[in-house]
């Protein structure tokens, strides 16, 4: 697996691993009307484009597809993370959290985790600041504002 900084040709890729992944990975933990509110297909990639080029995004790669991203602003918010549905628990979303941690230096980092994700960013070091609920097409999703 190799790691890179994000380029715009991958937003079309990265928006087709986050539908799969959520609609795979987080079907334990969330409704089927959940998933379809969270991840819809209908992304739209200028906008994650933009959001990626003004954070630092890393990808990662194994075989000339893209496996894994993740992104965190310049604030210290580790905004996404997701890890393609046929590569988990290889190391990938590790790999990528440490170049994300690395660039946020010593300040705080925050993120939104969601159940699913939770344990893996509590083994981190993160700990749960509040649980919350969030509303995405007027369905509740609980997730969890986490800190480091």
């Amino acid at each position: 697996m190799q790691l890179r900084e994000y380029i715009p040709s991958d937003v079309d890729q990265l928006a087709e691993l986050f539908h799969q992944t959520v609609h795979s990975v987080n079907g334990k933990d969330y409704s089927t009307e959940q998933l379809h509110a969270w991840a819809n297909g209908k992304v739209d990639l200028q906008e994650w484009n933009r959001s990626f080029l003004e954070h630092y995004t890393i990808v990662a790669v194994e075989n000339d597809r893209i496996v894994g991203f993740g992104d965190i602003d310049r604030s210290g918010y580790l905004d996404r993370l997701y890890v393609h549905k046929d590569h988990q628990r290889k190391g990938i979303a590790s790999a990528i959290c440490d170049k994300l941690e690395q660039q946020a230096g010593k300040q705080v980092i925050t993120t939104h985790a969601s159940i699913t994700a939770r344990p893996f960013f509590e083994r981190r070091g993160y700990r749960v600041i509040r649980r919350q609920k969030v509303v995405r097409c007027g369905i509740e999703l609980t997730n969890y504002v986490m800190e480091k």
